[in-house]
């Protein structure tokens, strides 16, 4: 089973992640974390890396109700969201399938929020 969605996009890097973080405001989705891997690798290893952004984008709603579902689910959250640059030069823009993500946890409340979720976070990327 694939555990995310994706799309390339011919856009600036800069520009694909404002879009996205603009594209999942716009589904309920806040962004709680940024994490820029090129900008830690470099200070932390001395290493060059491509652009690669992992944006931690949370719904509220949806999050309280899987917190209120399965106590521990707070270890798979929020969803993660990834901006990177390819080889081509395009970017790329992949979301976690949370379906899939927490399929492992039996609990059909909280597969019914991650359906939900995972429905948002589809439409976001089929829509950028």
């Amino acid at each position: 089973m694939k555990y995310y969605f994706n799309k390339s996009l011919s856009v600036g890097f800069d520009e694909a992640v404002s879009t996205v973080t603009e594209a999942l405001k716009a589904q309920g989705f806040g962004i709680l974390t940024e994490i820029d891997v090129k900008a830690t690798l470099k200070k932390k290893l001395d290493v060059d890396f491509r652009q690669y952004t992992i944006l931690g984008a949370c719904n509220p709603g949806y999050a309280h109700k899987a917190l209120l579902a399965e106590p521990h689910i707070g270890l798979m959250l929020p969803c993660n969201v990834l901006v990177q640059e390819l080889e081509s030069g395009e970017v790329e823009v992949s979301a976690i399938d949370p379906a899939a993500s927490m399929q492992a946890v039996e609990n059909s409340e909280l597969g019914d929020v991650a359906v939900a979720v995972r429905d948002k976070l589809k439409s976001v990327i089929e829509n950028l």
